[in-house]
């Protein structure tokens, strides 16, 4: 994660106008000195999300959501903290710098990067609508059912046929060949001159959640083109094919709100059913849906996908194959079943948004497509044949992480194949093998329950202490600094509660200025992406105060025991030693609420 130093952040938060980033998001309607809106967190009929006029923070009456710009686009949108920071400064022109000791990539910044992609992209769909090559292509997409409203909407462009020209054209607006090159718009030949990366294809810009260009896929759209079907941006440090949703600019708002997703294998299916309004929808791209997309996904708290690719062999492969990724994880998987020969957009253009709304209600759940995918080419009515589905099909459904869905599934498999639960070893499942992944972004290498329970602390002080004062006066009655254990708690616990004392902001941003520390800022960013329960936020504070308690308490007892066995201790003192260790055991602390 990149380190960003104290005087940009300080620059950030001068510029930032939080009215402008939230009205990107939330409907916000100017009543006084305040701005009102429906809090994009929770659903409700009257406004209670509220932004004081030339205040640096939100506030939902509500749920008790509250925080400034970075917190609400790392909550709502799902970025990092980075990425957060990023996508501000470039909104409010913030030159930003890193910390001394942060690790650069040599080479132009991301800041560059996307400035030539995106006028790259405003190249490509003025050359499709306005030159003569454009007339074409253009008659190629008409007669594919994208017609000009969908052009523009989505800024379908063309690359031109003769290589060089989209060069000169970034060159006449001071974009420099090393950005092109960092930004996979141009490359190298064997005889050291530039070409273009994209000649004579349909261009679909691919962007970020954030909406930012990031890359292109080209579609060929005549058969003496160079090439495969679709040319893709090769990896840059904005692009990574593994990691990056086609469509997500479009439906992150809709799949965040009501954590469902359409899964489809092209742009131009994906592009058609936002645009008929399944804006839940989401393509892989460059490459087969893989691990990082699912991440990607249950990152924004998914927990049901429907899957629409092609209905040919390969697509019913690749349906078993993503299903596998998402059962795996615990999320539901619905299948849904196009006619043989139709893809998404096909089947709209030619049947209509509310044909397939019917599609996605009568969509067959994971295990039933499974079962009839994994007994193509065996005779199921023979004991044999039988007996290789059930193998094959088990080995899969054991692989999942999630014990109650492979329990649950191994039962429903029984049932479908009619055979004793005990002959698919339902009641026979092991559990998983439980892990905890070695975190890079907080700097430590193993578990460390002290640390655990401390950000635990500063989490609820961080998310909704300005707001609940009477969390502040909880942890305030109850603990001072030298009750953590780990120092940049510590750190981060003093930095807070002086803010407090001195009527400071405690925001997410403010701290990180405040303490201008490398691994506070880390820590920081880390404390707002776990998912909380704000309804029971008292309560879970309470429980970790008194978790530190009991740690505490602990540790002391095991002091003093370890001390009188040491054997050097004199009578008086092991006698005085076992009085404090007889009280400490009588009286455990209790957290004063």
């Amino acid at each position: 994660m990149a380190i960003f130093n104290k005087e940009s952040l300080e620059s950030l938060r001068q510029r930032v106008d939080l009215v402008e980033v939230l009205s990107s998001y939330v409907e916000l309607k100017r009543t006084g000195s305040s701005y009102k809106g429906l809090c994009p967190f929770h659903d409700e009929k009257s406004p209670s999300f509220i932004v004081q006029k030339g205040d640096s923070h939100y506030h939902c009456f509500g749920c008790g959501a509250h925080g400034d710009a970075i917190q609400f686009l790392m909550t709502h949108q799902k970025m990092s903290f980075s990425d957060s920071v990023e996508s501000l400064a470039q909104r409010f022109h913030v030159h930003l710098e890193k910390s001394e000791g942060t690790e650069e990539k040599k080479g132009p910044g991301k800041a560059l990067l996307k400035n030539a992609l995106e006028f790259a992209s405003q190249f490509y769909h003025f050359y499709l609508l306005h030159s003569k090559e454009g007339h074409a292509a253009l008659h190629y997409l008409y007669s594919r059912g994208i017609d000009l409203e969908f052009i523009q909407h989505f800024s379908i462009g063309l690359s031109p046929k003769n290589s060089g020209i989209v060069r000169k054209a970034l060159q006449a607006k001071g974009i420099q060949d090393n950005v092109m090159l960092a930004a996979g718009l141009i490359a190298s030949t064997a005889n050291g001159q530039w070409r273009d990366c994209f000649n004579d294809r349909i261009m679909f810009p691919i962007h970020n959640a954030s909406g930012e260009v990031i890359g292109f896929s080209g579609r060929k759209y005549k058969e003496e083109t160079f090439g495969g079907k679709y040319v893709n941006t090769s990896e840059t440090d904005l692009f990574k094919k593994s990691r990056v949703l086609y469509g997500l600019n479009h439906s992150r708002r809709r799949i965040t709100k009501e954590r469902h997703a359409l899964i489809v294998e092209g742009q131009v299916d994906a592009l058609r059913l936002i645009q008929e309004g399944f804006n839940f929808t989401v393509a892989g791209q460059g490459t087969a849906f893989g691990e990082g997309h699912v991440k990607e996904l249950l990152n924004l708290g998914v927990n049901q996908v429907f899957l629409a690719l092609d209905s040919d062999a390969a697509g019913r492969e690749a349906t078993a194959k993503i299903g596998h990724l998402f059962q795996k994880e615990g999320v539901e998987v619905r299948i849904v079943q196009l006619p043989e020969g139709d893809d998404p957009d096909s089947f709209l253009r030619d049947k209509g948004p509310q044909a397939f709304i019917q599609l996605l209600g009568e969509g067959v759940d994971y295990l039933s497509f499974l079962v009839k995918h994994l007994g193509q080419g065996l005779d199921i009515n023979s004991p044999a044949g039988k007996s290789e589905l059930i193998q094959n099909a088990v080995k899969m459904i054991r692989a999942w992480d999630h014990p109650v869905m492979v329990h649950e599934t191994l039962r429903k498999l029984a049932h479908l194949m009619k055979v004793p639960e005990d002959y698919v070893g339902v009641g026979q499942e092991q559990l998983p093998h439980i892990y905890v992944k070695k975190s890079a972004s907080v700097g430590f290498q193993a578990v460390d329950p002290d640390r655990i329970i401390e950000t635990d602390l500063l989490r609820w002080l961080l998310l909704f202490g300005q707001e609940q004062t009477r969390l502040i006066e909880l942890v305030k009655s109850n603990l001072v600094k030298e009750d953590l254990h780990v120092p940049i708690c510590q750190k981060i616990f003093e930095v807070y509660f002086n803010n407090v004392e001195n009527h400071r902001p405690c925001d997410l941003l403010s701290l990180v200025i405040d303490l201008d520390d490398a691994e506070a800022q880390l820590v920081l960013a880390d404390l707002v992406q776990k998912m909380v329960n704000k309804e029971r936020a008292e309560q879970q504070l309470i429980e970790t105060i008194q978790k530190i308690f009991d740690r505490n308490w602990m540790e002391k007892r095991e002091e003093i025991r370890m001390r009188i066995q040491s054997g050097q201790c004199t009578d008086e003192e092991a006698t005085a030693l076992i009085k404090v260790f007889d009280e400490l055991k009588r009286n455990p602390p209790k957290v004063k609420s």
